[in-house]
């Protein structure tokens, strides 16, 4: 991964400004190497040609000057980063404090060391911030062995005391991380491990009858984050949608909701649209979303960036079922979005989107074209197994409208063998079983004059619901398989 180009082609013009402000202190003069390779990286991002920058920097020498030089610009642009943010928010106050602490213990002089400890201590409490007091009484207990000011019984009491609390937190964290990363692997095409679900729930039931848990905002806001995970994995979204729009009252009714934990109110706000859409309420689902980009203005915009990609898929999956041009519209200009560039992993849903939503509108060309450009996508190798076999049976859906038989017949034997394994599987029959209809109809002129084909389509069709067809495959089953035998 190229670190230095990638941050510097995320900065903004505020941190470029504090970090030339930064770079200019000991040397102002016209002469500097690093602002010129600083510019020419931020200037052709994300292309970058070191042999052009070596040439003009040093000419012919040897690159070690040119690899000396990057390593220096990378290491300024952490402390001009650490620098601007060190008080933006209560970690990165902690931390700081910590950290002097740390150095005025090193110069011996303890009493200053306890002021900034206290300070963190402080802090650490107010953010409800339980790591960060492991940490802060360890150091506390850490200086009693270097100065007789400091009796360290109470800070063993008090760390004995928050780590018995941290460590129920991080039971729960152990698993909602497991949870939250097969949720953004799969964006729901895949199959459920209720295994880890199960254990999740009996975690936050028996954590959500503890006195601490109701009194402690931090473990309010983890048990948030399990029981919507747990939802929206059993997909109970009439109880989520219930469950979030009391959750996210109480939490403003409260004032729970700051710049420390604005990650989690867009996050409810994301889950609140997505959860109505689910229940067919379009119009309150785009009530929310609007709520959603107002709210992502807050703080300066911080966390813009970092939800806007799921600001266009709640416009997108509204407007796909009220308005299909509507929605093509929004997808084209996500995909052009310079913040979605910089996300590979999201821009292939947009192309996702984008082939369904223009074969839903029957434009196959663009559709197929948005397929193949979503599987060179550099983030596509990364999505789950399940999930890529669904895209390519929605491509063998496509191609066969496009009559292109040919590559058709070609791309099934290359999904069978590439996903042979999942095709054995309970979870893989419903795609064997498509894959197999699609290659017999390659061959048949009248799919309805074939009575054992006709048997199978109905088997498959009758297999699942709608919303469940909804849910398994990217281009619904039974409804092309429908269509075709009308």
């Amino acid at each position: 991964m190229k670190i230095l180009q990638n941050i510097i082609g995320m900065m903004n013009k505020e941190e470029v400004r504090h970090l030339k402000l930064f770079m200019g202190r000991t040397n102002s003069g016209s002469d500097r190497k690093d602002a010129d390779l600083f510019d020419f990286i931020r200037k052709y991002y994300p292309e970058y040609d070191e042999e052009k920058i070596q040439k003009r920097l040093y000419g012919s020498k040897d690159k070690n000057a040119l690899y000396r030089l990057k390593n220096r610009l990378l290491d300024d642009l952490g402390k001009s980063l650490s620098l601007q943010y060190y008080d933006d928010n209560d970690f990165n106050l902690v931390v700081n404090s910590l950290v002097l602490s740390r150095l005025f213990q090193a110069k011996t002089q303890p009493r200053i060391a306890l002021h900034y400890l206290a300070k963190a201590e402080k802090k650490a409490q107010e953010s409800d911030a339980l790591d960060l007091l492991d940490i802060i009484y360890s150091e506390f207990i850490r200086l009693s062995q270097e100065t007789l000011e400091l009796n360290p019984t109470e800070y063993i009491r008090r760390r004995k005391a928050n780590r018995e609390q941290l460590n129920r937190l991080q039971e729960i964290d152990d698993i909602l991380a497991e949870v939250i990363f097969k949720v953004r692997t799969t964006q729901n095409f895949s199959g459920q491990d209720y295994r880890i679900i199960e254990t999740l729930q009996q975690k936050v039931n028996e954590f959500s009858r503890r006195r601490e848990a109701r009194n402690s905002v931090q473990l309010r806001f983890k048990i948030y984050q399990s029981v919507s995970r747990i939802l929206l994995q059993k997909h109970d979204y009439p109880l989520l949608e219930k469950y979030l729009q009391q959750t996210y009252s109480d939490f403003t009714r409260q004032a729970l909701f700051s710049r420390n934990n604005h990650d989690t109110k867009l996050q409810m706000l994301t889950y609140l649209a997505n959860a109505t859409f689910k229940n067919n309420k379009h119009d309150l689902s785009l009530d929310y979303a609007a709520s959603l980009k107002e709210s992502m203005g807050e703080f300066g915009g911080m966390l813009h960036d970092k939800y806007l990609f799921f600001y266009y898929n709640t416009l997108v999956i509204n407007y796909s079922r009220k308005d299909l041009n509507r929605a093509i519209e929004i997808l084209n200009e996500a995909k052009d979005s310079p913040v979605i560039k910089k996300l590979p992993f999201y821009t292939v849903f947009i192309y996702a989107n984008l082939a369904v939503a223009n074969f839903d509108n029957r434009n196959y060309k663009q559709a197929i074209r948005n397929l193949v450009k979503l599987m060179m996508e550099p983030g596509y190798p990364n999505l789950d197994r399940t999930l890529r076999l669904r895209l390519g049976v929605a491509e063998l859906i496509i191609r066969y409208e496009l009559g292109d038989f040919d590559i058709l017949e070609h791309r099934i034997d290359q999904v069978r063998k590439e996903f042979a394994d999942l095709l054995k599987t309970k979870s893989g029959k419903r795609h064997q079983d498509m894959i197999g209809i699609i290659a017999e109809m390659v061959t048949t002129a009248s799919v309805k004059k074939e009575k054992k084909l006709m048997q199978k389509i109905d088997r498959l069709v009758s297999s699942a619901n709608s919303e469940q067809a909804n849910e398994s495959d990217i281009i619904n089953y039974n409804v092309w398989l429908t269509a075709k035998t009308a």
